[in-house]
């Protein structure tokens, strides 16, 4: 894994374009210069865990509501929705993220979180803004900021969401439920972007069509006969058991789907036993799985339980103690990038960085809840990609060390603000103008 990252970010070394200086670059540096960068930092000093974003929700809606937006809180829980009608024209929606992640931060830089907060279990936990929402939600109030100051250069309809708990998977679904569709203007286009680790600052990576996974978890709980170590033939095993079942699950990429597609089914824990010589009546495997199609997902899904029951029955475990398989509700869904949005907000984008700055990638096997705002009886194209937050120099420090810099979630990770969050809002603002341009 670490060096097929390291070969993703080899693609993006090259000499840096000439960026194209014009009004909007220039006036969202002169507002990254004069207000949004300390914007930043209070966001990434001051960030709150999933469905828990209260003040930071409040922030945002209070930012918005001063560049002219009208804006409705507590949407699906803490999320916000604001919204600017200027004339006849197209819908678009701009997604930033909000929450935070229960990590002690230990990046050095003199804004660092020191905040702790009780989750939703009553567990007192560290807090930092580890993956860079906190670049998304300045970049939104930069982009919102310089698209209200324009309106003669778009006519139409913006949306702005604050979303909250991505990270858990819950946000987007909550907003949605929530009548995000219903209660608001729908949009025809939603687009996003998410600062990545492992790009240098300064580039953009995208990916047309499957861009991220469907991320399920799946829990496995293997039944057996417990018993004395000394003796395991009056037993049952479920250890040896789940060893076989590990072991056959490895089959159901390399040999149960098509090579062609991509699936994923890593054992991240097994849980079981007390002690040395006392075996145990049950094990618990946790699985994730990732796979981009749904009719992969199917088949991986059912491969698990498939092979988890037949190993049993293979092992002579009594049928009222076959392995029980859960699947964990609700899953992520792939993000997929509308192939012609997808072209559009590319060209957008290389004409105002310049071709080299803008690189094609692969799919990744993460998982983004934003494939939510596409993924709905409406079909709304969607358009996410990943603006660089690593400095090169870092890259070229860890580089050298044959080591990837701090991924997103890490507590080491320091994105660049100051080129991650202007060109966010740039690529934000100048994708929606151009969505939006006044016809005739």
């Amino acid at each position: 894994m670490r060096r097929m990252l390291l070969a993703a970010t080899a693609t993006f070394v090259m000499a840096a374009p000439a960026l194209a200086q014009d009004d909007l670059k220039s006036a969202i540096q002169s507002d990254y210069d004069a207000y949004l960068g300390d914007l930043y930092k209070h966001f990434h000093a001051n960030p709150e865990l999933s469905l828990m974003e209260n003040e930071t929700a409040a922030r945002l809606a209070e930012e918005l509501r001063t560049a002219g937006f009208e804006v409705t809180e507590n949407v699906g829980g803490t999320g916000l929705v604001a919204t600017m009608e200027n004339g006849e024209g197209p819908t678009v929606m701009l997604r930033a993220d909000m929450d935070g992640l229960p990590v002690e931060e230990k990046t050095g830089v003199d804004y660092a979180s020191t905040a702790t907060q009780e989750d939703r279990r009553g567990q007192m936990q560290p807090v930092m803004h580890a993956c860079a929402h906190d670049t998304h939600m300045t970049a939104l109030v930069g982009a919102a900021r310089q698209l209200a100051e324009r309106k003669d250069e778009w006519s139409g309809t913006l949306v702005l969401i604050g979303q909250p708990a991505e990270e858990i998977g819950l946000g987007a679904r909550d907003m949605l439920e929530d009548g995000l569709y219903e209660r608001f203007p729908q949009p025809d286009s939603v687009v996003s972007f998410h600062t990545f680790s492992y790009i240098p600052a300064g580039k953009i990576g995208y990916v047309p069509g499957y861009a991220m996974a469907n991320v399920d978890s799946v829990d496995v709980h293997v039944k057996g006969i417990g018993g004395h170590g000394s003796a395991p033939h009056t037993a049952k095993d479920p250890i040896a058991l789940s060893a076989y079942i590990i072991t056959g699950l490895q089959t159901l990429v390399s040999r149960d789907i098509n090579p062609l597609d991509t699936g994923v089914v890593t054992v991240g824990a097994i849980n079981a036993g007390t002690k040395h010589n006392i075996i145990p009546e049950e094990a618990h495997l946790q699985i994730t799985v990732r796979s981009f199609k749904d009719e992969v997902r199917q088949d991986l899904l059912e491969g698990i339980e498939r092979v988890a029951v037949g190993q049993a029955q293979a092992f002579g475990v009594p049928d009222d103690l076959m392995p029980v398989v859960e699947v964990e509700e609700p899953y992520t869904p792939a993000t997929y990038n509308d192939p012609e949005l997808t072209a559009q907000g590319v060209e957008v984008l290389k004409a105002r960085f310049g071709e080299e700055a803008i690189v094609q990638m692969d799919p990744i096997t993460g998982g983004e809840d934003f494939s939510r705002y596409s993924r709905t009886d409406e079909d709304i194209p969607a358009f996410m990609f990943w603006v660089g937050g690593t400095p090169q120099s870092v890259i070229d420090e860890y580089a050298a060390k044959d080591q990837g810099p701090p991924p997103n979630h890490s507590a080491y990770f320091a994105p660049d603000p100051e080129a991650s969050v202007t060109m966010g809002a740039e690529s934000m603002a100048a994708i929606a103008m151009d969505l939006m341009k006044p016809q005739g």
